[in-house]
């Protein structure tokens, strides 16, 4: 089957499943990615710190616009990149085809829905990846914005844009008798900056763009590592997915050298959204793969392929002695009889 026509499977729940369930929980997580990163209805947790402590004393930045990394440049990035990746890939896949030696055991059909609706396989492929991508996008935005919210841990520059009244607050100035940080400050109205400013510099746990960087770079490197089929190298993926690495440890290099996040803040980014890439990827489109008809999948063991037999000498020569049907009186074949003696 695998160089014939496909085959033709007719399901009348795919467009309703589609428009009625899958398109309402992609809405429903857009909308809950706004209202966590552009809207007051989850508060920021004002998070107390120590006076003079230096580990938030660094200069402000100035705006996220301005960073050398900035936030629309990475968006593009995390969507554009994946994007044509996947597309650029499906569409050689369908009008290229792999020989028939290479083409997987299971193979996807053509669903026709109605009279007029057919949703090929690689319109599918296409759908669902780019699909689940979007999702697990908005999912990550979600994980990292709520992280931000709970936890309320300041930026390396928070003291800067905080700029609190040590004198009104009894925090006495460092000296060499008290070179650290001595009292805690938990009042709310201390800080005397810019109220956008200081709600956003407390927003460092997790770096969302760290979170977002390797969520994509994860997700394609899956992708890239589990589809893609190149003969006569084995350095070519792994040489692919290196350079797709590469611009998301520059974002955490970037945010951590200009003082908008601490290390721990950008690794936190990275598991959250390789985390989540993972997992979407594993059991949500079973690597990539077409999953079988019967909707179970395959086990190693069917995989196989059936191996060597060999012939037994007494199955082609049987000899069933035991069972053949003598006379009654016969002596037994095997059995000696003693020679008759003349009178």
């Amino acid at each position: 089957m695998a160089g014939g026509r496909p085959q033709l499977k007719r399901s009348f729940s795919i467009i309703p499943c589609f428009v009625f369930v899958e398109s309402v929980l992609l809405g429903v997580v857009v909308l809950l990615a706004y209202r966590l990163e552009f809207t007051d209805t989850f508060p920021v947790h004002a998070q107390g710190f120590f006076c003079y402590d230096s580990t938030y004393a660094k200069p402000y930045p100035g705006p996220e616009a301005t960073s050398r990394a900035p936030p629309a440049l990475i968006y593009a990035l995390v969507t554009a990149g994946p994007t044509i990746t996947i597309l650029l890939a499906e569409l050689a896949r369908a009008f290229f085809p792999a020989p028939p030696s290479a083409v997987p055991v299971v193979r996807e059909s053509t669903i026709v829905s109605g009279a007029c609706c057919r949703f090929s396989p690689p319109l599918r492929r296409l759908v669902r990846f780019l699909g689940v991508y979007s999702f697990g996008l908005f999912t990550t935005t979600i994980f990292a914005n709520a992280g931000q919210v709970v936890t309320g841990n300041p930026t390396p520059h928070f003291l800067s844009v905080c700029r609190p009244n040590y004198t009104a607050l009894g925090c006495p100035p460092p000296s060499p008798d008290r070179p650290g940080p001595d009292r805690f400050v938990t009042d709310q109205g201390a800080c005397a900056g810019s109220p956008s400013l200081v709600a956003a510099a407390r927003r460092a746990f997790p770096c969302k763009d760290a979170a977002l960087c390797a969520y994509a770079v994860t997700y394609t490197a899956m992708y890239v590592t589990l589809v893609f089929r190149v003969k006569g190298s084995r350095l070519v993926k792994p040489s692919l997915c290196l350079a797709l690495l590469c611009p998301a440890f520059l974002v955490g290099v970037i945010r951590v050298a200009e003082y908008r996040n601490h290390w721990s803040d950008v690794l936190a980014g990275f598991l959250t959204g390789a985390a989540i890439a993972t997992f979407l990827v594993t059991c949500v489109v079973h690597n990539f793969q077409s999953r079988p008809p019967s909707g179970r999948r395959l086990s190693p063991w069917e995989d196989l392929s059936p191996a060597p037999t060999m012939d037994s000498p007494l199955e082609k020569n049987p000899r069933r002695v035991s069972h053949q049907r003598r006379p009654h009186g016969s002596p037994h074949p095997n059995r000696r009889t003693a020679p008759a003696v003349a009178t």
